[in-house]
C-alpha cells in the first residue's frame, strides 16, 4: 500500500511537521487547498538498549496526498544512540521536537537544507539543554499545551511536571499524582491539565492555582488508558478519556465544567493502545492492539472510517493533520501509515434523486395515459 510504509524502527510516537516548522513546505506549493500537497510527518522509535541491532531514531517522512502516498524512505533520520525516544512532542508553534529518553528529555530544532534547489526537512540536536529535565527518569507522557505557551510531563514514578515553555519556570509539581503517569493534556484554553495513570481514578489540576481541580472516578472494573481535551460543535470544551473493560474498550465523555459523565460508548472488542482527536474536534481516533485503525465522528460516536490490519502489530502512535483531513499511525512492527480522511456523503444527495426518479415516474406514467408513449 502506497500509504503505508516499513521504515526498519518499531515506532513509539507520530506528529504531522507544523507547516510553520523551518522548511516544512516540501515544494512550492502556490494554492493552499487542503485537498493536494505535501506534509512532513515525524516518527520516534528504535530497539532500546542493547545490540539488538535495530536503531533508535528521529525520522521524518514525506506524505504526497494527491497520490495519497507515504516516501518509500525517510527524507531524513537523526539517531539517537543507544538511548530509545520513547514519547515525543511537536511544539505547535514550529520550534522544534522534545524526546523522553530512558533517564532525560532531550530537545531538538527542526533545520532545512537546500538540495538541488529544492528544501529538505531535518532535525539536530539543540544547544539548548533542558537541565530541569536532566536525569529525572523515564518519563511516559509528554505534551504541549495548544498555543505551545506550556509543557507538561508524566513520569514512570507516577510524578507530573507542568512548567512554563521556554523559560521553564515551574508551574505544577506533584511527586504522586498516580502510581504512574500513563497519559495527559492541556485543555484548549490551558487552564486545566488532565492525566490519568496506572489505577486509580483520572485527574484535572488547575494550571493557576497548582491544585486538583477534580477527580474523574471510575465505574466498575474500568482501567482508564488515554485522555484528551476537544471543543464540541458550540465551542464549548469537553473531555474524552478510554476506557477497558471486560467486555472491550469504550470513550466516555466528561462535561467541564461540573466534572461530570455525559456519555459513555463501547467501541471495540479489543484492547485501545492508542487515541486522538482533530484540531477541529470533530473527530476521534482509536488503534487497537491487533492493528486495527477507527475513525469516529466525535458528535455522533459512529465509526466514519475503519481499517482493518492497518498494521501488523499494535499500533502505538495516532496523530491528526493541522487541517483535520488526515491521520499518522505507527506501529511497534516498524510500519508507519497516513490515512486520508474524506467527507461523508450527505444524506441530501439521496434525497434528490429519490425526487427525480419520482417525478420521472410520474411524467411516464402521465405521458402514456394521454397516449404520448406508444
Amino acid at each position: 500500500m502506497g500509504n503505508c510504509k516499513k521504515y526498519g524502527v518499531p515506532f513509539y510516537g507520530a506528529s504531522f511537521v507544523p507547516r510553520n516548522a523551518v522548511g516544512a513546505k516540501p515544494k512550492q506549493e502556490d494554492d493552499e487547498d487542503v485537498g493536494g500537497g505535501f506534509d512532513y510527518v515525524v516518527f520516534s522509535g528504535g530497539g532500546g538498549e542493547g545490540r539488538s541491532g535495530i536503531p533508535n531514531a528521529l525520522l521524518i517522512s514525506l506524505f504526497d496526498r494527491a497520490s495519497n502516498s507515504l516516501a518509500d524512505q525517510p527524507v531524513s533520520k537523526f539517531g539517537t544512540d543507544d538511548d530509545l525516544p520513547y514519547r515525543m512532542a511537536v511544539h505547535p508553534g514550529g520550534e522544534g521536537v522534545i524526546c523522553s529518553l530512558p533517564k532525560s528529555c532531550r530537545w531538538f530544532e527542526w533545520e532545512a537544507t537546500k538540495n538541488e534547489s529544492a528544501l529538505t526537512l531535518s532535525l539536530k540536536q539543540s544547544e539548548k539543554v533542558l537541565y530541569e529535565l536532566e536525569h529525572i527518569g523515564q518519563q511516559l507522557a509528554v505534551t504541549f499545551s495548544h498555543d505551545g505557551s506550556l509543557l507538561a510531563l508524566g513520569s514512570e514514578d507516577g510524578k507530573l511536571r507542568a512548567f512554563k515553555w521556554p523559560t521553564m519556570e515551574s508551574l505544577v509539581d506533584v511527586p504522586d499524582a498516580h502510581t504512574s503517569v500513563k497519559n495527559l493534556d492541556f485543555s484548549p484554553d490551558g487552564k486545566f491539565l488532565v492525566s490519568v495513570g496506572s489505577g486509580g481514578p483520572g485527574r484535572v489540576w488547575d494550571i493557576a492555582s497548582s491544585t486538583l481541580k477534580a477527580s474523574l472516578p471510575k465505574e466498575n472494573d474500568e482501567v482508564f488508558g488515554f485522555c484528551r481535551f476537544s471543543q464540541n460543535h458550540v465551542n464549548e470544551q469537553v473531555l474524552y478519556v478510554t476506557a477497558m473493560r471486560d467486555r472491550g474498550g469504550s470513550i466516555v465523555k466528561w462535561n467541564t465544567t461540573t466534572w461530570k459523565r455525559i456519555s459513555s460508548k463501547y467501541i471495540v472488542r479489543d484492547p485501545i493502545s492508542a487515541f486522538g482527536v482533530s484540531d477541529d474536534g470533530k473527530f476521534l481516533a482509536i488503534g487497537t492492539i491487533q492493528g486495527d485503525i477507527f475513525i469516529l465522528n466525535a458528535s455522533s460516536m459512529k465509526v466514519h472510517t475503519a481499517v482493518k490490519k492497518a498494521h501488523l502489530g499494535l499500533v502505538t502512535a495516532l496523530a491528526f493533520s493541522h487541517d483535520s483531513r488526515a491521520l499518522a499511525s505507527a506501529s511497534l512492527d516498524s510500519s508507519a501509515r497516513v490515512t486520508q480522511i474524506k467527507e461523508a456523503k450527505k444524506n441530501g444527495l439521496n434525497v434528490w434523486i429519490i425526487l427525480f426518479i419520482i417525478l420521472l415516474a410520474v411524467a411516464l406514467y402521465y405521458a402514456k395515459t394521454e397516449g404520448l408513449l406508444l
